[in-house]
């Protein structure tokens, strides 16, 4: 059937449904990453937005085990060209039939590279999936345009406590969105990894006397998150081994008096250069976020920038003075991505004194 995607400045492209037929309106982002749909599809930072997939065709390896969490996360699946018949010998489906079952509208037969091109000059946008011919633009551009994505963490975070037992360091690691190879690339490490939700107090976490602890990932605008930037004050008060990761690198910057804010259309795929500004290596990484610290708000005798982003100058990583803290805002655990820059959870481990 015939489907549409609205933008809130009035731009309409019309395409082929896919999915599930229920309407949506979402926050309209895009993923330059040319493998890895499913990883994108599973990240829990795309909660309350919907994703562009700019490789010309998708799904053409099926679903396979590749999952970043239990269920898919993003409001709405926009591609160019959907697979139908895809051929892998780890396949067990395909992501029609991945979406439906996850009630996840998506249009495929649109320009995406078209769309990317609106996107990086206007901005992101928000927009509607929809499937009625009869849609009136008049009555829908107002609601498009009081969409926010709201407090998306609460979503996506897990209801509960867990461990993954190990014989090495004992690392709490607060699931803000936490996708699963930020938990695997610890425990490939022999660490004891516990997972606290997002909203767990810091005395409950240094209760359990952690030789380290892990800020995942996650959604949405890091300045709603309140309550639980009051809870990292304490941790970065705690003199307690600290390693972040996007989200989570932005909400320590928080805790520490720096400010955040919206950038145009953000850094989402796995082909994103970031130089290390102590030894000027530069690697290609994986990217997910649409917020940014801001660098000219950072106390100097607090934290210093450790790398950058080589495309827009923009930062991706903090050092902070005289405390065991360091973060990024890429993710080293690179699923999907390159895994150049996975020495980063050894330099965490010896943060920790090492293996032993």
């Amino acid at each position: 059937m015939k489907a549409f995607l609205i933008l809130e400045d009035g731009t309409v492209l019309e395409g082929t449904g896919i999915g599930s037929s229920r309407e949506v309106i979402s926050e309209i982002v895009f993923n330059t990453s040319m493998t890895g749909y499913l990883e994108v599809l599973t990240d829990p930072s795309y909660a309350g937005q919907a994703v562009v997939m700019t490789y010309p065709l998708i799904g053409n390896y099926g679903i396979t085990p590749d999952m970043e969490s239990k269920q898919p996360w993003p409001d709405g699946y926009i591609v160019r060209e959907l697979s139908r018949r895809p051929s892998n010998f780890r396949c067990e489906g395909t992501i029609q039939d991945f979406l439906v079952k996850h009630d996840i509208p998506g249009i495929a037969g649109i320009d995406t590279r078209a769309l990317t091109r609106i996107l990086r000059d206007k901005g992101t946008m928000n927009g509607m999936i929809t499937t009625d011919e009869n849609y009136q633009i008049e009555e829908i551009l107002p609601k498009l345009r009081a969409y926010t994505t709201g407090n998306v963490v609460d979503r996506v975070t897990c209801g509960k406590k867990s461990v993954l037992e190990g014989k090495g360091k004992k690392v709490a690691l607060m699931d803000f969105g936490a996708k699963n190879n930020i938990a695997k690339s610890l425990h490939e490490r022999g660490c004891r990894v516990t997972i606290y939700p997002a909203h767990t107090t810091a005395e409950e976490i240094l209760s359990a006397e952690p030789d380290g602890i892990m800020l995942s990932n996650g959604p949405g605008d890091p300045g709603e998150c309140t309550e639980i930037i009051v809870e990292l004050k304490k941790l970065y008060a705690s003199d307690k081994p600290i390693f972040a990761i996007c989200l989570g690198h932005q909400l320590m910057a928080l805790a520490a008096g720096a400010k955040t804010h919206k950038m145009k259309y953000g850094h989402r795929g796995g082909n994103h250069p970031v130089k290390d500004l102590k030894t000027g290596r530069v690697y290609i990484s994986s990217q997910n976020h649409g917020y940014v610290v801001d660098t000219d708000t950072l106390d100097p005798n607090v934290a210093k920038p450790a790398f950058v982003n080589v495309n827009d100058g923009t930062n991706e990583g903090l050092e902070y003075i005289g405390k065991n803290i360091f973060t990024v805002q890429f993710h080293p655990e690179a699923c999907p991505g390159p895994q150049d820059s996975g020495y980063l959870f050894d330099r965490f481990i010896e943060m920790m004194g090492g293996m032993r």
